[in-house]
């Protein structure tokens, strides 16, 4: 495969994605595909299901229908024998306390009441000695189906638990997908060097002992953080300010912290929610080409926005979204010009 096919390739296929929430229909059967090193905007006006299309993407939602596959496969954690042991075990410890709950009453006479010597210490080995026949006592069936229900339940509610779980933030942050969000949510107590170093988290390798009993290892990838968190800090132009409070820097400039500390995780697709919103013209032109200069870096950018020239200005291609769906995808200048979108959300006025 040449490297011109390669670009080509689809980092991030988004495959007839449905979320429900109820009655509510936010997406409904969106699909499009994000080219290896490309920029994708995702446009359409407020409650059009854009952010909560981030969310599915990302794990903080679980997508109702349809699939999201990255760099040719799905993100998730799969069965393994570990996952199995665990679902038995939690089955017989639940079994084992259900029979043994539903049983109390015999089991207090029998195991107890029966082995309680008023004058002497209780005897707990001839109590323990008395639990199995007690048990037997009870019968086949007044054991097996408390025990039997405990073990489908536990079981069963450990399989329900795990399947909710296998699509997580963290495991997608750590496959290499970053993003960023619509309100900023940054540490503002910590400076904006820790801040970066946060977004590194994924990426370290020390253990809990390692770092808790602070071993050479702890102190050398401590460095290596840091300088890369500095790197990052200068590519987005926030270098002279990285022992300042997040909280103290001017919004745009928290914006672009936001977007580096995403960066720090090392994806290869990035998504931004709004980064321009709030923005004044100048902030807007700065972010404009950090965009670029990240896309540029190899990192591929899916980005949510409202400001029309950040979107006509940095995009390669554009999906555009109305009620949930799906209503026109192309180029800047084949959405510029579509009717349906013109209606929708960008208006003749902004774009004459």
């Amino acid at each position: 495969m040449s490297v011109a096919e390669h670009i080509q390739d689809p980092i991030l296929e988004v495959d007839a994605v449905t979320m429900r929430f109820g009655g509510l229909v936010a997406n409904d059967c969106v699909s499009f595909q994000v080219k290896r090193g490309e920029v994708f905007a995702l446009i359409g006006p407020n409650g059009a299901g854009k952010s909560t299309l981030f969310n599915a993407i990302t794990g903080v939602h679980q997508a109702t229908e349809g699939r999201v596959r990255f760099e040719g496969k799905e993100i998730r954690r799969d069965w393994s024998a570990t996952i199995f042991a665990r679902m038995m075990l939690n089955g017989i410890v639940l079994a084992f306390f259900v029979t043994l709950a539903l049983r109390a009453t015999t089991f207090w006479k029998d195991v107890i009441v029966a082995n309680y010597i008023y004058d002497e210490p209780f005897p707990i080995a001839q109590a323990l000695r008395s639990f199995g026949p007690s048990l037997a006592s009870i019968g086949f069936w007044g054991v097996a189906l408390p025990a039997l229900i405990g073990f489908v339940v536990g079981a069963g509610g450990y399989v329900t638990l795990w399947s909710r779980a296998r699509r997580t933030p963290d495991l997608i942050a750590r496959s290499g997908m970053g993003r960023t969000f619509q309100n900023i949510r940054l540490f503002g107590e910590l400076s904006v060097i820790e801040n970066v170093l946060v977004g590194m988290h994924a990426k370290l390798h020390c253990g809990f002992l390692t770092n808790m009993l602070r071993l050479p290892r702890f102190f050398r990838e401590n460095v290596v953080a840091h300088q890369k968190a500095y790197e990052l800090l200068r590519f987005v132009g926030l270098e002279a300010r990285a022992g300042e409070a997040a909280r103290n820097l001017p919004y745009g400039l928290q914006r672009r912290l936001e977007i580096a500390r995403a960066l720090a995780g090392e994806p290869r697709i990035l998504l931004l929610d709004e980064p321009a919103a709030g923005m004044n013209p100048t902030e807007t032109g700065t972010l404009m080409e950090l965009i670029r200069r990240i896309r540029d870096s190899g990192v591929t950018v899916l980005l949510i926005e409202h400001h029309m020239r950040v979107v006509m200005g940095v995009s390669d291609r554009i999906c555009v979204l109305n009620f949930g769906k799906q209503i026109a995808q192309g180029t800047p200048e084949q959405i510029r010009n579509d009717p349906a979108c013109i209606e929708a959300y960008l208006g003749k006025e902004e774009l004459g």
